[in-house]
């Protein structure tokens, strides 16, 4: 069971973990022994709520295909447990983040003496500016 927020969470059945050989260096020990993970999760055929399918399939994540899959690949643990542990970390990471929402920015207006200390740095560069020029003898 992964347990995203108070209210939601996924069934064990949803999420599909297979165990495979780690690629790259890591001498015999990863050349025999399948300890990393491949973990694949059909957001369409799961049982989250319409906000959060919507949320992630919106999301324009590599690691989402095209038919709605998360796919992700753990191999940087030595065991399989420990990337297991890692890919469903993973999972419940990027469904938090896509269904976080985030602030509204409201405009604002710069204040009466922000204008006028901003016109009163203009003149004043522009003063300097002006003394940069050939001296007249």
């Amino acid at each position: 069971m992964l347990r995203l927020s108070h209210n939601v969470e996924l069934a064990d059945h949803e999420i599909e973990i297979s165990q495979i050989r780690a690629q790259g260096a890591g001498g015999q020990n990863v050349n025999k022994v399948a300890s990393a993970v491949h973990l694949r999760f059909d957001i369409p055929a799961s049982s989250l709520p319409p906000f959060y399918k919507e949320r992630l399939l919106s999301l324009s994540d590599q690691r989402i295909t095209k038919e709605g899959v998360v796919v992700i690949k753990a191999q940087s643990h030595r065991t399989f447990e420990q990337n297991r542990e890692d890919a469903l970390a993973r999972l419940r990471a990027l469904i938090q983040e896509a269904v976080k929402t985030h602030k509204a920015r409201k405009p604002t207006k710069p204040s009466r003496a922000a204008k006028r200390k901003r016109v009163d740095r203009k003149t004043k560069k522009g003063q300097t500016k002006a003394l940069r020029g050939k001296v007249k003898l």
